[in-house]
Parts: structure tokens; C-alpha cells; sequence
């Protein structure tokens, strides 16, 4: 399979399947996920694993989403593209978007791309 790139995905509708809900623990580093957290399913991102997704506007845990992608957030140390989808009538200003996912955002250097 080969790789996506975040940005083909900028203004579509995706599903993505949550893997760590609101309020789940990282398995490794313990931090907790301050908003639903997953990846869209049958692809292959820069780091060999799903291209992953922060699902913003949705405030309870949940299993999957289908939302549309208003940005993403490309690590600048990192090869981990991160996009962001939200609810189809919301949209957030990049300053909201760091301010919610600074919870993990906080361990790299990034700029968000829209």
C-alpha cells in the first residue's frame, strides 16, 4: 500500500475509528486524550502506521466519526501528519486548534496546514 499524504485529504469527508475516546490514557507516555483520537482506516502515513485524526466538536467518548478534514497538523521533527476533522457545520481558527490538541502537540514542532 502506499503512503497518503495528509493533504489530499484537506475539505473531504472521512471516517475515522477511534482508538484512544476522550478521556483515555496514552499507553505508553500516560498522558490523557483531551478529544477523541483515532486514525482512517486502509492507510499508510509517513510514520508506517494509519494516517492519524483529531476529531474536534464532539465532547463524549466515541467509537467512530465521519467528519470533514478543515486542516492538519504537520510535525516539522516527527513524520507523523495528524489531520483534524470536525463536524460538518463547525469549523475552529488555528489558535483553537493548538490550544486542543496541545495535550500531545505539546512533545513536537508542528504548524497546522489548511
Amino acid at each position: 500500500m502506499d503512503k497518503v499524504n495528509a493533504k489530499d485529504y484537506l475539505n473531504k469527508e472521512v471516517e475515522v475509528i477511534i482508538d484512544r475516546p476522550l478521556g483515555s490514557r496514552h499507553p505508553k507516555h500516560n498522558f490523557m486524550y483531551m478529544v477523541n483520537y483515532g486514525y482512517i482506516p486502509n492507510t499508510i502515513s509517513g510514520d508506517n502506521e494509519e494516517l492519524d485524526a483529531y476529531i474536534l466538536g464532539v465532547f463524549e467518548p466515541i467509537e467512530k466519526f465521519n467528519g470533514k478534514v478543515i486542516a492538519y497538523i504537520h510535525r516539522t521533527n516527527d513524520d507523523d501528519d495528524k489531520l483534524i476533522v470536525v463536524p460538518k457545520d463547525k469549523n475552529y481558527t488555528n489558535e483553537q486548534i493548538e490550544a486542543l490538541t496541545e495535550f500531545q502537540e505539546r512533545f513536537f514542532k508542528s504548524t497546522i496546514i489548511r
